[in-house]
């Protein structure tokens, strides 16, 4: 048993959907995935733009993957752990959540430092914007962003997200985007 009454061990093998794109596995999380993704969020600046950016132990990290399964669970979708197709390593976790004082579903995505500036961000969040509009058949995401993470602006903004608004989410100020699934032209008979 780990962290809020969710064993870890057993839900390992859940049929979380694996997605695959040009460089990276978008795959469920399992116990394992613990001490690679506690070293990519004790990495410099990481959770800089985060509430809480204090760099987590292993029984915290423990609990946010505990946290995605359930998630997962929940609603049939949720944030994978990314990795690289070359080397199979962990690089970070991208996927689509909801915030819970609104409902909104969000894009999320966090890299190790490593991996910054390379477009995996953009590609793992393509695959997620993409599952969430065809898969779920969602009519909205939005992408919750701190004002000073211009890099994850860029990001939302190469995901075709559209700045919204300044709002606060997470007891912070951020800036609030979105993107509507892209509508069927509907042809009428003449």
């Amino acid at each position: 048993m780990c962290c809020d009454g969710i064993d870890l061990g057993v839900l390992r093998n859940m049929a979380v959907p694996s997605l695959t794109t040009t460089r990276l596995i978008l795959r469920g999380f399992s116990e394992a995935d613990i001490d690679s993704m506690q070293r990519i969020m004790a990495g410099k600046d990481v959770l800089r733009y985060f509430p809480r950016g204090d760099p987590p132990d292993g029984e915290r990290v423990a609990k946010m993957i505990a946290r995605i399964i359930r998630h997962w669970e929940e609603h049939g979708y949720g944030l994978w752990a990314v990795q690289s197709r070359l080397s199979g390593e962990l690089m970070g976790r991208c996927g689509l959540q909801i915030i819970p004082d609104t409902g909104e579903v969000e894009i999320d995505f966090l890299l190790g430092r490593p991996f910054w500036g390379q477009g995996f961000a953009s590609e793992a969040g393509r695959a997620s914007l993409n599952y969430g509009f065809e898969q779920l058949a969602l009519n909205q995401i939005v992408g919750i962003v701190h004002p000073g993470n211009i890099a994850s602006q860029r990001v939302l903004e190469k995901l075709g997200m559209k700045f919204r608004e300044k709002a606060n989410y997470f007891g912070m100020e951020v800036f609030r985007y979105n993107r509507a699934r892209l509508q069927p032209l509907l042809l009428r008979a003449e």
